[in-house]
């Protein structure tokens, strides 16, 4: 399978800043700002958490498990409604109001927690608070995009947002830690629901000025929206099949990133600071593929993104061969850069070829069939590696991921989605991209 070529063109050879002129976009420059604040917040809350529940008289990893999971099962549960909602009302109300209500939660866990009165009850309780917050936020945050900037933009929005989220992922765990060391678990906590308020201030000076604000009618029952949205998202072969990869995918990226590695690390590479160098070349690897999505424009962006994922396969066969540490963290590197192109890549397609008034909905069945197998991967990584090894584990997730990719290449609608929707492409009938020179490097005449 060839690697798909990118277009560029006389725009792209200005200077980096003709991108990131996108943020003299208000409505753009505020919600860049808010998600920058929240995932901040996000890389916070995580390390706060933890030392708050080991904390407590009858804290242990067992029960970090249990409201940890809490958490995960009420943001899964209240997925798809974040869906139907997104597409009957404003979406950056709802992230607005998903916001407010996260925030409250997390501020209430910090009251806990400061005042010495939290329970594993109380704490499982505000947790499942706070996951479907997190699940009405996603599907909106994931679409309003399109409704900010100009289509040709789109792209370069994804990216731009996506480099906040890295940025804020090192910057945020950095100053978790800090703030553990010096104030306390809940005041870091405290910090957290603070870039929840923070941001749904920012959220409130939204304007959309793109596409119809509300795009599905209210009257309309919720399950019969479901159903629209379910039709929307199963009519389209190559929006399908490329979840259910990324399912596969996070399975294995949750049982050998999360689970596996740090044993690895543990027993091999030298313990938790040699971890520790392999997840911050990651994170540059995170930077750079943001960085890089801005300006790229794949001819065939699903298929790219499918490629990208084979961008895996380096760090879980280093990490199942005991490679050195130095060889581990390249190799994690380009997992980082790849991931963000896979995530950039797949979402513009998807927001530039599903309609308007479904999208939040599809987004939600997307975020769905990504993650649904996830908590399935993180259980049961380290029994099956108890039983046939962690070497024997890790080259089994690397050969399933070159797998997948391999196997959603062969369906016609991954190759052949261009970059930009044509009048004659239906759901699962994309046109190919236009034909290029091999070697030749071209753009859209949007962005001359």
């Amino acid at each position: 399978m060839a690697v798909p070529r990118y277009r560029r063109g006389k725009s792209e050879r200005h200077p980096l800043h003709t991108d990131l002129s996108i943020l003299r976009e208000r409505s753009f420059l505020l919600l860049f700002s808010a998600r920058s604040v929240s995932l901040l917040g996000d890389a916070i809350a995580p390390v706060g958490l933890a030392f708050a529940v080991l904390g407590m008289p009858d804290g242990s990893g067992t029960t970090l498990g249990i409201v940890t999971a809490a958490r995960l099962a009420a943001q899964v549960a209240f997925l798809l409604y974040g869906g139907v909602l997104a597409d009957r009302l404003p979406r950056h109300r709802v992230m607005v109001w998903a916001d407010l209500v996260a925030g409250a939660a997390q501020g209430a866990i910090a009251v806990l927690v400061l005042t010495g009165t939290d329970s594993v009850a109380g704490l499982v309780a505000l947790s499942m608070v706070g996951g479907a917050a997190t699940a009405l936020f996603t599907p909106a945050s994931r679409s309003v995009t399109v409704q900010l900037v100009p289509a040709e933009r789109i792209q370069s929005a994804n990216a731009l947002v996506q480099l906040s989220m890295n940025a804020g992922s090192i910057g945020g765990a950095a100053l978790a830690g800090v703030l553990v060391a010096l104030f306390g678990a809940g005041w870091a906590l405290v910090v957290d629901a603070a870039t929840f308020l923070l941001s749904a201030a920012l959220l409130a000076g939204v304007r959309p000025t793109g596409a119809a604000d509300r795009t599905s009618p209210a009257e309309e029952g919720i399950f019969s929206q479901l159903k629209h949205g379910w039709r929307e998202f199963s009519s389209r072969t190559w929006l399908w099949t490329a979840v259910a990869q990324l399912a596969l995918v996070n399975v294995c990226i949750g049982g050998g990133f999360v689970v596996l590695g740090p044993v690895e690390a543990d027993e091999h590479l030298g313990g938790a600071s040699a971890w520790a160098a392999v997840l911050t070349a990651q994170a540059v690897g995170f930077v750079a593929g943001s960085l890089l999505a801005i300006r790229l424009r794949p001819r065939r962006p699903l298929q790219t993104a499918v490629l990208c994922t084979l961008g895996i396969v380096p760090s879980l066969i280093s990490l199942a061969c005991t490679a050195p540490v130095a060889v581990t963290a390249g190799a994690m590197a380009v997992t980082g850069l790849c991931m963000s192109l896979n995530d950039v890549t797949f979402l513009t397609a998807l927001q530039k070829h599903v309609p308007a008034e479904s999208m939040s909905r599809v987004m939600s069945y997307d975020a769905f069939g990504s993650f649904v197998f996830l908590p399935l991967g993180l259980a049961v990584a380290a029994p099956i590696a108890d039983r046939v090894g962690t070497g024997t584990v890790l080259l089994g997730a690397a050969c399933l991921v070159a797998a997948t990719a391999a196997v959603v290449l062969t369906v016609p609608g991954v190759r052949t989605l261009p970059y930009e929707p044509t009048a004659t492409a239906g759901p699962d009938r994309p046109e190919p991209a236009p034909a290029a020179v091999p070697g030749s490097i071209r753009t859209t005449e949007e962005e001359r």
